[in-house]
């Protein structure tokens, strides 16, 4: 194992206007510990994974973690980010601490305030995770570029519209039975697939329920050496993770296939000894339907063009061959970009705990995460099994 969650705590995703960006760090911080059963001065280090880019004023936030507890003062704390797959990245340090024995406790934050930031600031904040040269100055949005990738995808395989209403009204079905998501609501394949005024097209052939939301929350967890897992009430294994990046621009490579995203699967399914048919279940990167589309292949579920049998036949659903996204996914959970990729880790935790409430997969022991920053760029794929 890469190390041990025996702790973790999850903000709800939404609109949060009683919150800001110190509040929610030191909430989930302290509640991780206490949750992990430690003393925070048994914390070693403390990773933070915060996007902004402009989303808000607070640019330096590794040390807002201090705040938790007084113990934490003095302990080394460092914001990394790698755009949308921020938090899966700050898992990747800190279980690179614990594996150097560097460290043997690490306190991993994810966290994001979107919703303060004017709609035009949001945009041109995501849209510098793009490749800038492609997008006539930065002007297009990632829906515009999502949309291009779903055009692009139509062209080689055919109208795919609505395989892409059956992913967002799965995920809205699974988010409605939530209480940690954005949307608790089940919106149905009709209204999905159906353009209206309540749910126009946004960018291409993507509708409105096709993009995920703007987000704020917060998620952490507390990875620790095997050592220490020993005496702890929970565990949960880091068994393997894998990190792929792709080049930024889009111009050289395939859109329609998500080449990083399937390296990160190779890799950390060798890493595990695993196959993806020994997972229980999948949390991957929906911050549009077509991205989870082209997942489905990428990780070896079904052969390029053919991600839209997994919708018809069920195979994504709870109860089939391979649920995927049973939390709700970036869809209906949210997508508060610094924390997605712990709150990944944290539903995927709670899953295989068998704590996840009402959306619990039932008798699951190991799932597979797959957290996407940019446009298939930076590409990151953990395996967690339940330990005790």
């Amino acid at each position: 194992m890469l190390g041990h969650i025996i702790g973790w705590a999850h903000t709800r995703f939404g609109k949060l206007d009683g919150e800001n960006l110190e509040s929610l760090v030191v909430r989930v911080a302290a509640d991780a510990i206490a949750d992990a059963g430690l003393d925070p001065a048994d914390i070693d280090e403390i990773v933070v994974g915060h996007f902004n880019q402009g989303l808000d004023p607070q640019g330096f936030p590794a040390s807002l973690a201090l705040q938790a507890d007084g113990a934490l003062r003095f302990k080394p704390a460092t914001r990394v980010e790698n755009a949308c797959a921020t938090g899966s990245a700050a898992i990747r340090q800190a279980a690179m601490a614990i594996g150097s024995g560097r460290a043997r406790s690490v306190l991993v934050v994810g966290v994001e305030k979107m919703t303060a930031a004017p709609a035009a600031q949001v945009q041109a904040s995501l849209a510098s995770a793009s490749y800038l040269a492609e997008g006539d100055g930065g002007d297009l949005s990632f829906a515009g570029i999502f949309g291009r990738i779903a055009q692009l995808y139509f062209q080689r395989y055919g109208d795919r519209s609505d395989a892409l209403a059956r992913i967002a009204a799965k995920n809205h079905r699974n988010g409605a039975a939530n209480p940690l998501a954005h949307m608790q609501k089940d919106l149905g394949f009709e209204f999905c697939r159906t353009v209206s005024d309540r749910n126009p097209l946004v960018a291409g052939p993507l509708r409105r329920t096709d993009c995920s939301m703007v987000s704020d929350g917060a998620a952490a967890l507390v990875l620790v050496h095997g050592d220490v897992a020993v005496g702890a009430a929970k565990s949960v294994g880091l068994r393997a993770q894998a990190q792929a990046n792709d080049v930024l621009p889009m111009g050289g490579r395939d859109m329609t296939r998500f080449e990083g995203c399937a390296v990160a699967w190779n890799k950390a399914l060798a890493q595990a000894a695993l196959g993806l048919g020994d997972l229980d279940f999948v949390e991957t990167h929906d911050c549009f339907t077509i991205a989870e589309l082209i997942e489905y292949e990428a990780m070896g579920l079904t052969p390029p063009g053919e991600g839209h049998r997994a919708l018809l036949e069920g195979w994504t659903e709870v109860g089939g061959r391979l649920p995927v996204n049973p939390s709700g996914g970036l869809k209906a959970k949210g997508h508060p970009i610094g924390a997605t990729g712990v709150s990944m880790h944290v539903m995927t935790a709670m899953q295989l705990m068998g704590t996840a409430s009402g959306i619990q997969v039932p008798g699951a022991t190991k799932g597979g995460i797959f957290n996407m920053g940019g446009a298939a760029v930076a590409n990151y794929v953990s395996v967690l099994e339940r330990v005790r």
